[in-house]
């Protein structure tokens, strides 16, 4: 049968994909002689309306041997897909979804096991996070032509609680305030001033360390560290565990710091009791007793309870230190030194010793020179002489200029020991032998029981005025 007596349609039909993506041609009837042309097969595709994306050369492949492909259902055109827009979503600068809590590693392989809680710390006007946009979708065509819709992203939003604020535009959140990000269950983010424990600091909470302030509703126990930028309050007790406060501590139940650990605030230190602690701060306020511990504040120790004792080690004060009892019957050593910030008071005991060790190289390099110069004198000096008499005269100079400078700074410090007119010590009950009083530069020893007595200095030495 000739081709141009019966239509091409009538040989082949296309079939399309439900997405219309793609266009099938296949054989409905065939005969050997069969033969077409390209403008014959593009009024079949024309007139089932196929005009986008067609494969020319498979047409050309049908139209030299239709005969391969009289079985097949051949894809002859394929659109263009829509592309749909990306979702927003929500960038977080810190990582929220991990609440785990894992022990650290460190650099050498080892874990700690008191590094297991992660706090989110962020200061006021810090990025929390950010709000990427949603894209939009990409139009498709179909083997048709026509225009084939795509979804647009879905906006993501955020959802800003407690002391977070945001951007004018709804795409940034900054913290109002210094503190913890914290996310709730409806997945809005939070900072909150405080970090609370409800229980004891021991291995499940770890170490602590916080831009606000800290509330522990439980003790802190041997080895474990807490550090804030606020208060710190403890219901509890505080064995021998690291504390440091910008601000102030409270302890509800005492210190026992069994030699082990600091306690250091900014501000002030308000405790039942302090036993073998060591403790620094701008004032220190003790309701029952301090006992064998090292106490220093810039300003004033204060242990006038119903007890009111402090008895062994050494509390260094600013300006004032006022206890009930101070020392016991059995002679316990008890230093009590007010008058000079403890830090300087320290500072002094470091450089003298430090200018003894500046002394005896001074000495020794002396010596050295003076060997060194008789050998010059009798024409003795060999090369490795003159080097070493060299080498010797630079570390003098480098010596005798720290020597220097140390004795400048202790000169310093020992003028303010003398500016302490304020500085006092209160006792309102008893003072012990074995105490001893120190104000500025001057030193008393107690070897009587005093009772109802202020010490401070007059007329260059330290006097006793009663209560």
């Amino acid at each position: 049968m000739a081709e141009q007596a019966i239509p091409l349609s009538f040989f082949m039909e296309i079939s399309l994909s439900d997405n219309k993506l793609n266009a099938f041609l296949q054989f409905k009837n065939y005969e050997d002689s069969l033969t077409f042309n390209m403008e014959q097969l593009e009024e079949v595709l024309k007139s089932y309306q196929i005009s986008h994306g067609i494969d020319r050369s498979k047409l050309n492949e049908i139209i030299r041997n239709p005969k391969e492909i009289f079985l097949n259902k051949t894809l002859i055109a394929t659109g263009t897909p829509p592309k749909n827009g990306h979702d927003g979503f929500i960038k977080y600068q810190f990582d929220l979804g991990n609440d785990s809590k894992k022990p650290t590693e460190l650099e050498d392989g080892k874990v700690d096991f008191k590094e297991v809680t992660t706090i989110h710390n962020v200061r006021k006007g810090q990025l929390i996070a950010q709000r990427i946009l949603a894209t939009q979708g990409t139009p498709g065509r179909a083997v048709t032509g026509e225009a084939l819709p795509a979804k647009d992203g879905k906006e993501a939003r955020l959802k800003p609680g407690k002391n977070v604020v945001m951007d004018a535009e709804q795409v940034a959140m900054y913290a109002a305030i210094d503190g913890m990000i914290t996310q709730s269950d409806r997945d809005k983010i939070n900072v909150f001033p405080i970090f609370e424990v409800n229980g004891d600091v021991d291995y499940n909470i770890g170490n602590i360390d916080f831009v606000g302030s800290v509330v522990i509703r439980g003790s802190v126990l041997t080895g474990f560290k807490i550090k804030a930028a606020g208060d710190i309050r403890i219901t509890g007790s505080v064995e021998g565990a690291d504390l440091d406060a910008d601000g102030s501590i409270e302890i509800s139940a005492g210190i026992l710091g069994h030699n082990k650990g600091t306690i250091r605030a900014g501000k002030r230190i308000k405790s039942s009791f302090i036993q073998d602690a060591t403790i620094i701060a701008h004032e220190v306020l003790v309701s029952q007793s301090i006992m064998h511990s090292t106490v220093r504040a810039s300003k004033e120790v204060i242990c006038k309870g119903t007890k009111g004792l402090i008895v062994g080690g050494t509390i260094q004060a600013g300006e004032l230190v006022a206890a009930r009892t101070i020392g016991n019957s059995m002679s316990t050593a008890t230093v009590i030194e007010v008058g000079v910030l403890p830090d300087l008071r320290n500072e002094l005991v470091q450089l003298r010793t430090q200018l003894r060790s500046v002394n005896e190289n001074v000495d020794k390099t002396d010596k050295a020179l003076v060997l060194l110069d008789q050998l010059a004198a009798t024409g003795q000096m060999g090369p490795d002489k003159v080097a070493m008499r060299i080498k010797l005269n630079h570390t003098k100079k480098q010596i005798s200029e720290e020597q220097a400078t140390i004795k400048d700074r202790i000169f310093e410090i020992e003028k303010s020991l003398e500016d302490s007119d304020k500085a006092k010590v209160e006792v309102v009950s008893t003072i012990y032998s074995g105490a001893k009083v120190v104000i500025g530069r001057y030193t008393k020893f107690i070897k009587d029981p005093i009772t109802r007595v202020r010490f401070r200095l007059a007329d260059g030495d330290i006097a006793m005025a009663p209560l």
